[in-house]
């Protein structure tokens, strides 16, 4: 059996500990990096993607900065891969300079997401079973929503009792929550 022995050179760098350092960590750059940047970019383009998907009747009630809505707008009408892949370009170019809380506030709330939307909704749904247990609860309710159709509220709770006893199908409950639902979005 052979021993083969290898000898290499070794360069020593020796460090001298007077020479100043050329990396100053007081001097570090905290803004973000340029991947968090094409992260808020891309996220502002998907944004701008959900307001082209948009149902027309939510499209007109949404809020938007003119140049936008006309952008978004363009953007439904074009059926053609490469300009349509260009225009959501451009309408995320134009969300960068657009506050986007406000407009992801509005879709949530379309979307029913946001905490208020769902606060309403147990409200509502509160509404509904006292409503339906209590016939007291019919005079508070219209205390507070004086403009609500007490004979058609009235008529729906008896329906919505009847169903209830008869185990039919929840017609008039499920329209005791819509009355409800007006009525509180008028106030």
């Amino acid at each position: 059996m052979a021993i083969i022995t290898v000898t290499e050179s070794l360069t020593v760098r020796l460090i001298d500990p007077d020479a100043e350092l050329e990396f100053d960590p007081d001097d570090v750059y905290d803004g973000p990096s340029k991947s968090q940047q094409k992260r808020e970019v891309e996220a502002l383009q998907a944004l701008g993607e959900i307001l082209v998907k948009l149902p027309d009747a939510q499209f007109k009630r949404i809020e938007l900065p003119e140049d936008l809505r006309v952008a978004v707008a363009d953007c439904r009408k074009i059926t053609q891969n490469g300009a349509l892949r260009r225009q959501k370009q451009y309408i995320g170019k134009l969300m960068r300079s657009v506050d986007p809380a406000p407009i992801q506030a509005q879709i949530d709330a379309f979307n029913g997401v946001s905490a208020a939307e769902n606060a309403k909704l147990h409200q509502a749904e509160k509404w509904r079973e006292k409503l339906i247990a209590d016939n007291e609860a019919l005079t508070l309710f219209l205390n507070n929503h004086p403009d609500t159709d007490a004979t058609h509220l009235r008529q729906l709770i008896r329906n919505a009792r009847d169903e209830a006893a008869h185990n039919k199908p929840p017609k008039a409950f499920r329209e005791i929550f819509r009355v409800i639902r007006e009525a509180m979005q008028t106030k």
